[in-house]
């Protein structure tokens, strides 16, 4: 009798987990945005040089909505994924960079460092994924908009504006309906 109440509370454990689990994973979802920034011809060698993005809607409200979440009830945004992807021109690869770093900026905060790649390797094509930086950006994703500031450095001088796609993948955790 005690053994099958040991066994009985034992699945009722495992089940109750198995359901938080999954729960959890409903609070979870991601949110992705990409822009363009460009790389002025002749921008010199071995200096950095910023480049800013355009600004960038974040729709926080109409996304947190479709989620069944608020902005209130949002715990934590990551940064997943930073790749970005040469557009023009067609024959153009990233090996004219030596490093790249992107800050993020939005109203009121302070500028911040999300992702970066130092010593762009020489073999490298037409897309280049980013380290990223593993901050809450929380803050930054709720207001309305935001920017980024990419400082690149380079190793060779190029004769073409090079325009660049940043696409961005961020995380968000948050409570479903205040669960």
């Amino acid at each position: 009798m005690k053994k099958n109440q040991l066994i009985i509370i034992t699945l009722l454990i495992v089940g109750l987990m198995i359901q938080c689990q999954k729960l959890d994973e409903l609070t979870m979802f991601d949110l992705e945005y990409t822009t363009t920034v460009q790389v002025p011809a002749s921008a010199g060698i071995a200096l950095p040089l910023d480049i800013f993005s355009p600004e960038v809607t974040t729709q926080a409200e109409t996304e947190f909505a479709f989620h069944d979440t608020e902005a209130e009830l949002v715990e934590e945004i990551t940064l997943d994924q930073m790749t970005l992807t040469i557009t023009a021109p067609n024959d153009q690869r990233f090996d004219f960079l030596k490093s790249i770093e992107v800050f993020i900026n939005a109203d009121s905060l302070s500028e911040l460092r999300i992702a970066y790649q130092e010593d762009v390797p020489a073999n490298v094509g037409a897309e280049l994924d980013l380290t990223t930086v593993q901050n809450n950006l929380r803050e930054y994703l709720l207001k309305d908009r935001f920017s980024l500031r990419v400082e690149v450095v380079s190793d060779e001088f190029i004769t073409n504006d090079v325009a660049i796609d940043v696409y961005s993948k961020y995380h968000v955790d948050a409570k479903v309906l205040g669960l």
